[in-house]
């Protein structure tokens, strides 16, 4: 059996890694570079029970879990290790409750307002890594650079891709291009982008494994809502700060924008001034696929018999990877 494959993200990697572990043939395409869009500039955190009560309980709670088999498998190249979780807020304006005791590497004044996860339910991957690695170890995958130009078709059956390259056929034809899957054809799911700017902060002095989700008031009364991921490495992840911009047709055309990294750093200062300072590793930008009802799309192509569809998965793309691809897997391997 042979499966193509278009988009080289965290979805195409770890469904490319997964048909692999069922010895079936596969062919990634990929347009700009593996983990070159959302898969390697968000924040890799991860979830056990956030997305309880909702229907994508079940797939967080199996990711999770996949999450530290595959580092424990392949001794953890993607820097995975489990984070404590916190809440907490700074305001110019007005002076904040003292709340839970405070981290020491925080600002005086910042409340800390709970515990939102420990080392038994928050983890994270550098992401980036964590989807490059995947594909790495999907045995005898092959990446073909190319785009994606539309289903190839055989009556209503899907057969392969169109790309600029020439056309792939294959038994099965996943597509997982994030966004810009509606390009593919007609009866493709509503996607569209959320656009998101972040940074990637050197450390000015060594960071706990902690991950912080902020409400910082300003003196003019606008709130903003950053989070902060450090990493082993020695850098701390910045994001949280909307952005307006569209989404453009080729993924390689995604970058920040003036003002984008004063805005991260405007937000980060009033939790950590020294942190906020540190020189930039990494200044950029990427669009989230999200739909309109906030579910991701993951299943057959509504019109075309032989296609899967696998996009949608917003700020769960990396923590829903995995279970999303074995998911797959098995579905297109009957």
């Amino acid at each position: 059996m042979r499966v193509v494959i278009a988009g080289g993200g965290a979805i195409g990697a770890a469904t490319a890694f997964f048909l692999a572990e069922r010895g079936v043939e596969v062919v990634v395409v990929e347009r700009h570079a593996v983990a070159g869009s959302a898969s390697g500039k968000a924040g890799g955190f991860l979830a056990l029970d956030w997305c309880d009560g909702t229907a994508l309980d079940p797939l967080a709670r199996r990711s999770f879990a996949l999450h530290a088999q595959l580092a424990a498998r392949f001794d953890n190249p993607w820097d995975y290790r489990r984070l404590e979780t916190f809440a907490v807020a700074a305001s110019a304006r007005r002076r904040l409750g003292r709340g839970a005791p405070a981290l020491d590497w925080l600002a005086e004044g910042v409340a800390v307002e709970g515990r939102l996860g420990d080392e038994t339910t928050t983890a994270q991957v550098h992401p980036g890594r964590f989807t490059e690695g995947l594909l790495a170890r999907a045995r005898g995958a092959r990446v073909v650079p190319a785009k994606v130009e539309g289903l190839l078709r055989r009556g209503e059956r899907a057969t392969g891709l169109r790309t600029d390259g020439g056309d792939l056929e294959g038994d099965a034809i996943v597509v997982a291009l994030g966004p810009w899957s509606a390009l593919v054809g007609d009866g493709a799911p509503r996607v569209h982008g959320v656009p998101g700017p972040s940074l990637i902060l050197e450390n000015p002095r060594p960071l706990p494994p902690h991950a912080l989700f902020a409400q910082v008031e300003t003196e003019a009364g606008e709130v903003h809502g950053p989070e902060i991921f450090t990493r082993p490495d020695g850098t701390t992840y910045v994001c949280g700060v909307p952005s307006g911009r569209l989404l453009p047709d080729d993924p390689a055309a995604v970058r920040p924008v003036a003002g984008d990294e004063a805005a991260l750093r405007a937000a980060l200062a009033p939790l950590a001034p020294e942190l906020a300072a540190a020189p930039a590793r990494v200044v950029q930008a990427c669009h989230r696929p999200a739909t309109d009802d906030g579910l991701p799309a993951i299943g057959p192509w509504p019109d075309a018999p032989g296609a899967w569809i696998a996009t949608g998965h917003n700020v769960w793309g990396i923590l829903n990877a995995p279970a999303t691809g074995e998911a797959l897997a098995a579905a297109i391997t009957g």
